[in-house]
C-alpha cells in the first residue's frame, strides 16, 4: 500500500514533466524562426543593428534550451526512478519515494527562478505552469480518492492495524497540503506573467473553503469523541481501561491530522483573502498554542466572544447545579464545625473520668485530635459531593506525605519524641521539671514542642526531640517530697539543746508531715561548726513555704537561746623569728 501512490502519483509527475517539455520544444520554435528572419532581413539593415537582434535571439534560444534541457533531464530521472522503485523493497523503496518526490519540488524551484528572473519566454513559462496546474488536479483527485477508501478501510480494522494505517493517512494528507500551497503557487506565477486568474482562483478558493469545513467538522467530531473516551476511562474498570486507551490513542493522531491540515490551509486561505477567525479559534481552542494569528484583533475578539459566550451557557446550564452543591459543601463544613467541638467535649469528659489515669497531655491531645478527625472527615465529605474523586486525593496524601517527610526530618523526630512524652508521661502540665537545659513549669506542650514557664516568668519553648534525648528530672511529679536543710552550731554551744530546738520547730510547723518521720541528726563536725541535718517531709505544693518557715524561726530561736551560728573564719597568728637573739656578726 505505501509503494502504490509514490508509483502512481509520480507516474503522473513523469507525464506531466513530458507534456512540458512539449511545450518547451514547440514554444522555441519561433526563436529559431527569428533567427532565419533576421538572417534574410534586406541588406540595407545596418550591420549594428542585426548583430544585436542576432545576440539577443541567440540569448533566449539559449536560456529556453538549458531549460528545456533541464526539464528532460528531470523527466528521464524520474522515469528511471519509477521504473527502479517497481523492484525495490524496504528502505530502498523509501528512498526511491523521497527522491521522487524531491524531482517535482527541484522543477518547481526553477520555474519560480525563472519567473522571478524574468529570463524565460511567456509561452514557454505558460506551458510549465499549465503542467503543473494539470498535475495539481490529477494527483489532488487521487489523493482524496485514496483517502476516502482509507476513511472506509479504517472503519474496518483493529485497532493495532488502524495505528499502522493512521500513519499512511498522516502522509497522504500531508501530500494533500502540499498541492494546495502548489495550487495558489501556480496561480502567483500567473499573475506575474500577466494572465487572467480570476476563474482558476475561484475554483480554489471554494475548494480551499470546502476542505476548511471538512477539517473543523473533522476537528469538532474527535474532540467530542475524546471527551466521551475520557468520561468512560474515568469510571470504567482497570480491566477494560487498555482498550479505551487505544482507542483514545487513535482518536488524538486523527485529531492530530486534521489539525496540522487546518493549520495548513489557513496560511494558503489568508493569501486567498478567506475569512479564518473562525477556524484559528478551533484551533486555539483545541490546542491552546499561541500563536501569531491570535494577535489579529478580529481573531482575538472572536476567541474573547466565544469564551464569554461559554461561560454564559455554561453558567445557565449548570450553574444551579454547581450552587446547590456549594452551598452543601458550606453546610457540610458548617455541620462538621459544630461536630468536631462536640466531639472535643464528649471526649474531654471521657478523659476527665476517674476510671482513666490519663494525664493532661494526653488528655489535650486526645481532645485536639478528635476534633481534627471529625473536620477532615467533614471535608472530604464535602468535596465529595462537589464531584471530586477522593481516590486521587487520598493517593496523592500519601505521595506528599513521603515527600513531606524527607523535607522535614527534624520535625518529624519531634513528632516522635512527642509521642513517647504522651505515652511515657514523664511530666504533666502545672510540673515543675529540669528539662532541655531549662528549669521551670510546663504550661502546654504539642507533638512538636514543650512550653516551659521559668520561676522568673519567662517562656520558653523546646523541641521535643531534645527534651527525650536529654535528662529529665521532674520536681513536683510526686504528691510528697523531703526538704533537706543543714543548720551549723558553734563548738562551744550546747549539742543537745540545740538538737531538742530543732525537733520543736519542725514538729510544730503546721505543713510538716508527720509520716514518714522528720530525721534531725548530729550529721558533720565542719572545720567552723557542728553541723545538724534537718529533713522533714512536706507536701509538694509547700515544699518552698516549710523551707524559708523552718530556716527563718531556726535563725530567730538560736538567737533567743543564746545558740551561735558560726561562719567560716580563719585566724592569722604572725610571729617574728628571732626578735630576742643577738644580732649574729657578719660572715
Amino acid at each position: 500500500m505505501n509503494r502504490t501512490l509514490p508509483i502512481i502519483f509520480l507516474t503522473l509527475l513523469a507525464l506531466i514533466c513530458s507534456f512540458s517539455s512539449t511545450a518547451i520544444a514547440a514554444s522555441s520554435e519561433p526563436n529559431e524562426q527569428a533567427q532565419q528572419t533576421a538572417k534574410s532581413a534586406p541588406q540595407s539593415t545596418s550591420k549594428q543593428d542585426t548583430s544585436e537582434a542576432n545576440k539577443k535571439s541567440d540569448k533566449e534560444l539559449s536560456e529556453s534550451q538549458k531549460l528545456s534541457q533541464k526539464i528532460d533531464t528531470i523527466n528521464a530521472e524520474i522515469k528511471a526512478l519509477v521504473k527502479t522503485l517497481e523492484d525495490a523493497k524496504g528502505e530502498d523503496s523509501g528512498a526511491i519515494q523521497l527522491q521522487l518526490f524531491y524531482k517535482n519540488i527541484e522543477l518547481r524551484r526553477d520555474i519560480d527562478n525563472a519567473i522571478d528572473n524574468k529570463n524565460v519566454d511567456t509561452q514557454l513559462a505558460k506551458g510549465l505552469i499549465d503542467g503543473q496546474i494539470g498535475y495539481a488536479k490529477n494527483a489532488s483527485d487521487f489523493l482524496n480518492s485514496r483517502l476516502e477508501a482509507l476513511t472506509e478501510e479504517l472503519s474496518t480494522q483493529t485497532p493495532e492495524q488502524k495505528l499502522v494505517i493512521l500513519n499512511y493517512f498522516r502522509e497522504l494528507n500531508s501530500y494533500l497540503d502540499l498541492i494546495y500551497k502548489w495550487r495558489i503557487e501556480n496561480l502567483n506565477w500567473l499573475n506575474k506573467l500577466g494572465q487572467s486568474i480570476e476563474s482558476e482562483q475561484k475554483v480554489l478558493q471554494a475548494d480551499v473553503t470546502q476542505r476548511l469545513r471538512l477539517l473543523s467538522a473533522s476537528i469538532n467530531y474527535y474532540n467530542r469523541q475524546q471527551a466521551i473516551i475520557d468520561e468512560q476511562i474515568s469510571v470504567s474498570p482497570d480491566s477494560e481501561k487498555a482498550k479505551l486507551q487505544v482507542a483514545e490513542l487513535i482518536i488524538a493522531q486523527r485529531l492530530g491530522i486534521a489539525i496540522s491540515g487546518m493549520q495548513a490551509i489557513i496560511d494558503i486561505a489568508d493569501d486567498l483573502q478567506i475569512e479564518t477567525s473562525e477556524y484559528q479559534q478551533l484551533v486555539f481552542e483545541t490546542t491552546g498554542e499561541f500563536t501569531y494569528e491570535l494577535l489579529n484583533l478580529e481573531v482575538l475578539f472572536s476567541l474573547l466572544k466565544s469564551l464569554l459566550n461559554s461561560t454564559v451557557d455554561w453558567l445557565v446550564n449548570n450553574g444551579m447545579a454547581y450552587l446547590f452543591k456549594l452551598l452543601m459543601f458550606v453546610l457540610i463544613l458548617f455541620v462538621a464545625r459544630k461536630l468536631s467541638k462536640l466531639a472535643a467535649i464528649v471526649v474531654r469528659r471521657a478523659t476527665d473520668s476517674t476510671q482513666l489515669k490519663v494525664s493532661t497531655l494526653m488528655k489535650d491531645f486526645i481532645v485536639s485530635m478528635s476534633g481534627k478527625i471529625v473536620m477532615l472527615i467533614g471535608i472530604l465529605f464535602g468535596l465529595s459531593q462537589l464531584g471530586l474523586d477522593m481516590t486521587p486525593v487520598l493517593a496523592g496524601f500519601g505521595i506528599a506525605s513521603i515527600i513531606i517527610g524527607f523535607a522535614l526530618q527534624d520535625t518529624l523526630s519531634n513528632l516522635a519524641s512527642g509521642m513517647m512524652l504522651l505515652i511515657y508521661k514523664p511530666f504533666d502540665v502545672g510540673d515543675f521539671v529540669f528539662a532541655g537545659g531549662v528549669d521551670g513549669k510546663v504550661s502546654h506542650m504539642s507533638l512538636v514542642n514543650t512550653t516551659i514557664r521559668t520561676f522568673d516568668n519567662q517562656v520558653i519553648m523546646i523541641p521535643n526531640s531534645k527534651i527525650w534525648g536529654d535528662v529529665i528530672k521532674n520536681v513536683t511529679h510526686e504528691r510528697i517530697r523531703r526538704v533537706d536543710m543543714v543548720f551549723g552550731i558553734g563548738y562551744d554551744d550546747d549539742v543537745l539543746h540545740a538538737e531538742k530546738i530543732l525537733t520543736e520547730i519542725v514538729t510544730n510547723h503546721p505543713d510538716t508531715l508527720r509520716m514518714p518521720e522528720a530525721l534531725i541528726k548530729l550529721h558533720v563536725l565542719n572545720t567552723s561548726s557542728v553541723d545538724f541535718i534537718v529533713r522533714p517531709w512536706v507536701k509538694t505544693d509547700n515544699y518552698w513555704d516549710v523551707y524559708w518557715d523552718i530556716t527563718k524561726a531556726v535563725k530567730l530561736r538560736f538567737d533567743e537561746e543564746g545558740i551561735t551560728i558560726p561562719y567560716p573564719q580563719q585566724d592569722v597568728y604572725i610571729h617574728k623569728l628571732g626578735a630576742d637573739k643577738p644580732d649574729s656578726e657578719p660572715t
